[in-house]
């Protein structure tokens, strides 16, 4: 997880949302960072410091003046130990004052003093929100490259409906997630493929597959945190879109197959996860097929092999495909790597527990055209994907010297 080990200082202000916060310092957590956070007085009246510090596990921090803390000048303490500084929510107060670099509490003090990434999510009124000055505040804190979270829209405790709610905590981690990854992909076009497709048989049943696209969406994410853009070909999944990835929703396999290659030439790096469909109905039927007395005869025919395709494709950019096999997994992986004239294969055998379809964890093998087979243990999706994601940036990395050295001299 891009979190483990980093430490994240969460500032929570004086909003009726602070009430979502303990959720998100316990994501946090989760994900493996050390928290440690910063309570302004008057967030004290929506949010008590022994629920925050119950979840942390640290004491929270909550004057400049605290004795101490000051013994070790801890607003200096803070602001050099984090990684990123969270505030959360941001209200009109002290957004106003960040823009205007004062420092007259903990909080502020800690973030005019740091230099980690500092992420701001407002929370306030839709009125208050929308005015001018706001607006001004907020544009100028984005112009100093902070990041802005901007809230949800909806029902707001004050009983307005409008822009102003505070994002729920799976969006906070996500956005903290990317200000703390490495930025090596930035600039970097990468196409991803996830999930099954669907082939209709009539307008109630089709074919599919087990995939839950859980292993392409993971490789989308942290792809974009990493800086990539990214764009995701999905199949039909019950998974939410990852933030700041276009997402293209598709049914069928050649449904797939027309927006992947559609997408491919502007790629510099195809990642094609999805468990495409091998056979179609031949002749899908208008109406609903009843049950008969007898066995019921279906013609299939193949559908076209997309990573073949993408694969042959003209072009310098990376190719890495998936192989989920039942056996004889690195035989069968290398023939696929070689047959589709691919760079980088995934390999897995979905036999495996923790490995399957469906699951959060992957026990992958990766293998490349040089033979160098990388077998790793059991990780969570998200892990495998910054995996494949490093050596993606290795093969980058050497094609690109190979074109500066040019062809050799004879």
């Amino acid at each position: 997880m891009s979190l483990r080990g980093k430490t994240i200082v969460v500032g929570i202000t004086g909003g009726i949302a602070a009430y979502k916060m303990p959720e998100t310092v316990r994501a946090l957590v989760r994900a493996g960072a050390q928290v440690e956070v910063v309570l302004s007085r008057a967030a004290e009246e929506f949010v008590t410091p022994l629920t925050l510090q119950t979840l942390c596990g640290r004491p929270v921090s909550r004057s400049t003046f605290d004795l101490m803390s000051e013994s070790q000048m801890g607003h200096i303490r803070l602001a050099d130990e984090a990684h990123a500084l969270l505030i959360a929510p941001a209200t009109a107060n002290v957004i106003a004052k960040l823009a205007n670099g004062m420092a007259d509490d903990l909080l502020t003090t800690v973030a005019v003093a740091t230099r980690a990434p500092i992420l701001v999510a407002p929370a306030m009124n839709v009125h208050m929100y929308e005015n001018p000055i706001v607006r001004e505040n907020i544009r100028r804190l984005a112009d100093l490259g902070w990041t802005i979270i901007e809230p949800d829209s909806g029902f707001l405790a004050c009983g307005y409906e409008g822009q102003g709610r505070l994002p729920d905590a799976d969006v906070l981690v996500e956005e903290t997630e990317r200000a703390v990854a490495k930025k090596d992909l930035a600039g970097v076009r990468v196409l991803v493929t996830a999930g099954p497709t669907w082939e209709a048989l009539d307008p109630v049943r089709h074919l599919a597959n087990r995939s839950s696209g859980k292993m392409g969406y993971a490789v989308a994410r942290v792809a974009r945190r990493r800086g990539a853009q990214v764009t995701l070909v999905s199949g039909p999944t019950a998974l939410s879109a990852p933030r700041g990835v276009e997402v293209e929703r598709v049914v069928a396999a050649r449904e797939m197959e027309a927006a992947v290659l559609r997408c491919a030439p502007s790629a510099d790096v195809i990642v094609m996860a999805a468990a495409v469909g091998d056979y179609r109905s031949a002749e899908p039927v208008q109406h609903k097929i009843k049950r008969g007395r007898g066995a019921l005869d279906l013609h299939l025919v193949p559908n076209a092999d997309i990573l073949a395709r993408v694969g042959g494709l003209p072009g310098s950019r990376i190719v890495v495909g998936f192989a989920a096999e039942t056996r004889d997994l690195i035989a069968n992986a290398r023939r696929k790597l070689r047959e589709k004239a691919v760079h980088l294969m995934v390999a897995n055998d979905v036999t495996k527990e923790g490995a399957g379809f469906d699951v959060d964890t992957n026990i992958v093998s990766l293998i490349e055209r040089t033979g160098r087979v990388q077998a790793l243990e059991r990780m969570s999706k998200e892990e495998v994907a910054e995996a494949v994601l490093d050596r993606v940036n290795v093969m980058r990395g050497s094609a690109a010297g190979a074109r500066a050295r040019g062809p050799r001299r004879r």
